[in-house]
Formats: C-alpha cells, structure tokens, sequence
C-alpha cells in the first residue's frame, strides 16, 4: 500500500469514528451532575409543593425514611402504636437540585425557613414521630455543610427569642416513595391542606432573592380559616397557635400566612395586627376579628361560620337539647365501628364500643374518649344535673347521668353536635 493510500485510509476512519461519536455522544460529567438530598419537616404535601416552586430544583419525591422495624407505608406510619415510637419512618421528600444553580447550603436554608424546627416530633396540628424535623444526607460533606447551616439558623432564632432546634442530621440508609396518589397532593387535590408553619426567620441572603408569590388556589375553594402570622417574634401568635390551632383538627382548613402572602384573596379587613383570624369562603371574607382569640371565642366565631342560624348551633352555644328520636340520632344510633367527633374542633369525644341504646331517643355511652370532656353542675329549670361539654371547643354536648347499664354512668349526648369517623 502506497503512502497516499494509507494516509486516505486513515482519515476515512477517523472520519467515521467522528460520525458515530456524534451519533451517539456521551454525556459530558457536567451534563448529569445532580445531588439528591432527603428531609423531613412535617407533612409532606406542603414540603413537597415549596421544594418544587425553588429554582434549581430538578424534582421532589414524597416518601419515607430514617426508620427501622416499621413498613414503609403511610398506614403503618400512622397507626396509633407508631406515633410515639421513635424508630418510626419520618414523612420526607427527596429533593434532586442542580448544584450550578443552587447551593446545597441555600437550599438547606429554605429547608429551615420553611418550617418550625424548633416543635419535637410534631408541626403545628400534625402530631408523631413521623412528623419530625430531620436532614438525611449522603455524604460527610452534605452532613457538615448541614450542621453549619443548623447553627447559622439557631443564633437567628436565638435572636428572635425561639427555642432550640430539634432537627436531626444522619446520613440516609434507604429513601422509600411513598404512595402515587402522596405524589404532588397538593396540586392534585386543590382542597387539600398542610399548614405553613415556618417562623418568619429568615437568612440574610434571602432578602437579596426576589420573592416568588404564595399559591394561594386552594384557599379559593370552599371554607378557609386563615390566620395572619408574624414574620418577626409575636407572644400573640405563639400563644394562639399554642391554644387553639395545635388541637384543632377540623374539616375545615387552617392555614398560616403573612400580610406579604394574600395574594389573590378577597380580603377588606386590615391585615397589620397579628394574630388576625379570618374565615374565608371561595377566597372572599365572611368574618374576621384582629388579636389574639381564646379557644372559647375561636369556636364562637368558626360556629357561626360553619353552622350559621341552626339548631347545632343552637344546642352548642346556648345549651339546647336535640328533639327526642331526631333525624341525627337515628343516623348515628346503629353507624359501624369508628369514634364520634365534635362538629367543630375535630378532637375524639365518643366510641361506638361505649355506645347502648337507652331506648331514651338520645345518644348513649358508659363513657367518653379519656380528656375529651369536662363536667360543669348544671342546675338549671330547678334540676340538680351533671353538664358535659367538650374539653377542646367548650361547646354544649349533653348531661351525664348515674342510670347506666350495670351501674355505669349513662352520657347522654345531643347528635347534632357530633360528625362520625369510621375506625
């Protein structure tokens, strides 16, 4: 083979080793660099929507992590046994960014920002081990870029007079997915609700972003009870989400925003006092009132709300008694296995295996959820009776009397105070 021929056939098969290599590149280390990091901070329906909504990030997973002898499944995580049990898995998402266009140590600063991680095993009405504060790293350099971040927000905190984070760094053994239909809840189910429970604390860096506006949709759906929180320390608030919001656990959504968060909302009342409650319905305001407001006022005001001109109302506030045999009590006199709730906080009153049937045309039970009630003497229209009410919202649910079966107390409750939960 002459020189000219071996030089032709070299440069043809370079030639074609370049057209095969652009006809199948391989991806550039650059191209694919990705990090994935796994938190918990509550429910993670809301958690997941605000990871989502950051720049950088390339996606957020629900699921479940950082337990050991529980299934990773949200019924085994929610079982009553499991709430206290500190091996249970934590409710987390799996958050995969961009490190080019956001830092781990910024994303890790809207972690904080995002939720109260000074509250152990619990945000806001949300209560259980699976509901923890937690960083699950994947590497010793996200576990130490992680504690700085940790220690940067606590002097913040320290500053606007909050308590000491609970959050708890480890490195990940093995992330779950949850179930399809946890995968973006929130958009999926615009009724859907997994309250804001950040501290208005914020890093100084993120006063140089632009702010993204709050997706306020799902508050333009139905009935809403939206508390104007502070950004800065307010006793005011704390105090109202210490007695009223973390035992409320009604159908009715409880929601947190700042002033800077309405947008969207059909709100004519001034928004600057925090606390400020007010009850929306399809996003317009019916009522409002402005300060702090005792359990016995909120369930006042969210009774006109929710019952309005109505003979629940009537028996929850001015201690009225339902007709014997009424509608309400023949639905709920034979319901299957599950616990009445009251109508307006949510909170376990009775259980259908204390249940009996009296023959009195009345709810009956030998004895209510332990601490669901109190007992007030009740001596009106010349009687000597025992008055109960429900510890939570205080409201009027019935009298207690001694002629029970085999000796035991008989409660004797108005129906139409009370929603059913199957077990």
């Amino acid at each position: 083979m002459t020189i000219s021929r071996l030089l032709k056939t070299l440069c043809c098969s370079a030639l074609m080793l370049n057209t095969a290599a652009q006809a199948n590149p391989e991806p550039m280390p650059a191209t694919n660099h990705l990090e994935t990091i796994v938190v918990g901070a509550g429910c993670f329906w809301g958690v997941e929507k605000r990871f989502e909504a950051i720049p950088g990030v390339i996606d957020a997973i629900a699921g479940y992590a950082d337990g050991d002898g529980v299934k990773p499944t949200y019924k085994a995580i929610t079982e009553q046994r499991n709430k206290n049990n500190p091996k249970n898995h934590a409710e987390v998402i799996q958050i995969s960014f961009n490190p080019a266009e956001i830092s781990l140590e910024r994303l890790l600063q809207h972690y904080f920002e995002m939720h109260d991680p000074t509250q152990l095993n619990r945000q806001g009405n949300d209560i259980g081990t699976q509901y923890r504060s937690t960083i699950l790293t994947n590497s010793s350099a996200q576990f130490d870029t992680a504690q700085q971040v940790m220690l940067a927000y606590q002097q913040l905190l320290n500053q606007a007079k909050f308590g000491k984070i609970t959050t708890q760094i480890k490195p990940l053994k093995q992330f779950f997915p949850a179930e399809a239909y946890h995968q973006n809840y929130l958009a999926n189910n615009p009724n859907g609700y997994c309250p804001d429970h950040a501290t208005g604390v914020r890093f100084a860096s993120a006063t140089t972003e632009k702010a993204a506006p709050t997706d306020n949709s799902s508050l333009l759906i139905g009935k809403h009870i939206l508390v104007i929180d502070s950004e800065n320390y307010c006793p005011y608030c704390e105090k109202f989400k210490a007695d009223v919001a973390s035992k409320y656990s009604g159908d009715i959504p409880l929601s947190f925003r700042f002033a800077t968060q309405l947008t969207g909302l059909n709100i004519t009342s001034p928004t600057w006092a925090t606390p400020t409650i007010i009850l929306l319905q399809n996003g317009k305001e019916v009522y409002d009132r402005q300060g702090y407001l005792s359990p016995s006022d909120f369930y006042l005001l969210l009774g006109k709300f929710k019952l309005g001109d109505s003979e629940a109302f009537n028996i929850a506030f001015d201690e009225g008694t339902d007709g014997q045999f009424c509608q309400q009590y023949e639905i709920f006199k034979n319901t299957p296995d599950g616990v009445f709730i009251d109508k307006l906080s949510g909170a376990a009153l009775f259980d259908t295996r204390d249940r009996f049937d009296s023959g009195t045309g009345w709810l009956s039970f030998t004895k209510p959820v332990t601490d669901a009630v109190i007992e007030k003497p009740d001596n009106r229209y010349g009687m000597r009776r025992t008055e109960i009410r429900a510890a939570v919202s205080g409201i009027h649910l019935g009298h207690v009397f001694n002629d029970g079966p085999n000796g035991q107390p008989r409660y004797c409750i108005n129906a139409t105070v009370l929603d059913f939960v199957p077990r």
